[in-house]
Parts: structure tokens; sequence; C-alpha cells
């Protein structure tokens, strides 16, 4: 639960945000224009495709935090 907590801290943490958001623009991107591109270009993204499209931006940035916490909690 310790770890839980401390992981969901982190989302919003300061530190880690400039260098997640970043990530998750960039992977996020691709992943976009690999998963939804040609349904976004010919005007076909659905409500369901858009909530998909919205995961491809959140999982690339709380993959990066979890990173960053866990590097930053064995340091200590």
């Amino acid at each position: 639960m310790k770890f839980l907590r401390g992981y969901l801290h982190s989302l919003v943490n300061p530190k880690f945000i400039p260098v997640a958001f970043r990530v998750a623009i960039v992977v996020g991107s691709l992943l976009f224009v690999i998963n939804h591109g040609a349904a976004a270009i010919q005007g076909q993204m659905t409500r369901d495709r858009w909530i998909s499209a919205t995961l491809t931006y959140l999982v690339p940035y709380f993959v990066n935090i979890h990173g960053q916490y866990i590097s930053s909690s064995r340091r200590l």
C-alpha cells in the first residue's frame, strides 16, 4: 500500500512531470499515428477511438513516472 500511495503522489510530482510529459507526447504521438492515424485523417474517430487515443498518451506518462519513481526510491 505504501508503494501505491507513493506512486500516486509521484504522478503529480513537479520533479517527474517534465520528463514524463515529453515522453508521453513523443511516444503517444507515434502510437496515435500508428493506431489511429488513418481514422483521424478520414474523419472516422468515434467516441471509443478517442478514449483509446487518450490512453495512448496516458500510458507512456504513467510508465515513465513509474520508472522515475522506482529509480528515485532505490537511490534513497
